[in-house]
């Protein structure tokens, strides 16, 4: 699963998936549009439901930020969902 928040030149994207042990990771991005300029966070989650949680939490707070949803993909397959995963892994120092 994929959502990317935007708000005039800031964005948030979160890539909600399982690595190769079968463990729920979320991964956060968030910086400026069009920069290089932003950070990068994992978190390992202790099922899905937790996931699914910090996903609500995190969509509330962009939410009262003022940052409107403009990407949710259920299919990391889709050409947007490429995209934004092509970026995270762009930020991803690992």
């Amino acid at each position: 699963m994929i959502i990317r928040w935007e708000s005039g030149h800031d964005y948030v994207l979160i890539h909600v998936h399982r690595d190769m042990l079968g463990d729920w990771i979320l991964s956060r991005a968030w910086g400026q549009i069009g920069t290089g300029y932003g950070g990068l966070r994992h978190a390992l989650a202790e099922s899905f439901e937790q996931a699914m949680t910090w996903v609500d939490s995190i969509d509330h707070i962009q939410t009262s930020r003022g940052f409107q949803r403009v990407l949710t993909s259920e299919d990391d397959d889709t050409p947007e969902a490429r995209d934004a995963l092509a970026q995270l892994h762009r930020l991803d120092p690992g």
